[in-house]
């Protein structure tokens, strides 16, 4: 079973607009949805289509975190939540037709307490893989993290920000960072494939086994001691970048899970976050078609 984790989640408000935003104006729409969000949350929702036994957990508060339980029992994905006392925050995408716009909240501050509850939770449920994915609520560090990974025999997995990636002291079985992210982490510059190539590999040799970098539009590289690949993206109609990051992961984690070759595992990877940029926001309804995409990506050995 895999557990995903999340210490800072929240309720994902996507708005649609017409026209472009004007600064002086009001603009008005009836296009607009709310979604559990949280990186740990969206791979379980996809890790679930790819029928993958899941669990998700992490921290919430208040009525928004209770939006959040309400959300996952009506969509039967289980799931299993420290409180905490603090309102669980609320983040915001405004889709407009000359850009995409975003605002975070910080989030709730939260007591490193929470952790030993949280660590407490996964024992319980003897996952094989923990998942800890996003950011970090005020009030906590990187070592919340090492204490998740520390806390049990299961394999942990990590999906955060460059700055933590590179602060993180416990052993790591992939982690999966974005451009920015390998070039936060490594301090290492990251404008060609070459780049990236020689960041990742630096980024596995600080405590990584395996580092699975999304590129964009310009694909993603696996690099771990079994291998270096490199997949090309597939032609898809953009319409959403958000969770696509999230959707790669639970490909590749699904594919790993099953016990695929590190060529699959990175084409399912692409072939589901091909699926999610197709549509608004991070829900999805299924992913049936995901091993065919996946047959339809290229991918390469050690990229040059």
């Amino acid at each position: 079973m895999i557990l995903t984790v999340t210490l800072n989640p929240a309720i994902d408000h996507t708005l649609s607009l017409s026209e472009p935003l004007v600064d002086g104006d009001v603009a008005r729409t009836n296009e607009y949805q709310l979604q559990s969000g949280g990186k740990g949350i969206n791979v379980s929702q996809y890790l679930r289509h790819l029928d993958i036994e899941t669990t998700t957990t992490g921290l919430l508060g208040g009525t928004t975190g209770q939006f959040i339980r309400n959300e996952l029992a009506d969509q039967g994905l289980a799931h299993d939540f420290v409180d905490i006392e603090e309102r669980t925050r609320l983040n915001t995408t405004v889709l407009a037709p000359d850009a995409e716009y975003k605002v975070n909240h910080e989030g709730p501050t939260v007591d490193d307490s929470a952790i030993d509850e949280l660590v407490e939770r996964l024992r319980e449920h003897d996952p094989e893989v923990v998942v800890v994915g996003g950011s970090l609520p005020p009030g906590l560090d990187v070592d919340a993290i090492d204490r998740i990974a520390e806390g049990g025999p299961w394999e942990t997995v990590v999906d955060v920000g460059g700055e933590s990636l590179a602060d993180l002291d416990a052993h790591y079985s992939l982690c999966k960072p974005n451009r920015v992210e390998l070039e936060a982490a490594t301090g290492m510059p990251v404008e060609s494939l070459a780049d990236c190539r020689a960041a990742a590999q630096a980024l596995r040799e600080q405590g990584f086994d395996r580092v699975v970098a999304s590129l964009g539009a310009d694909g993603a590289l696996y690099v771990g001691e079994d291998a270096v690949l490199y997949a090309e993206p597939l032609e898809v109609d953009v319409v959403d970048t958000v969770g696509a990051g999230d959707a790669m992961l639970s490909g590749v984690l699904a594919a790993w899970h099953a016990g695929a070759s590190p060529e699959r595992t990175l084409s399912y990877g692409i072939a589901v976050s091909s699926r999610l940029v197709g549509v608004v926001g991070t829900a999805i309804e299924d992913l049936d078609d995901v091993p065919t995409l996946a047959d339809r990506v290229t991918v390469v050995e050690d990229p040059d």
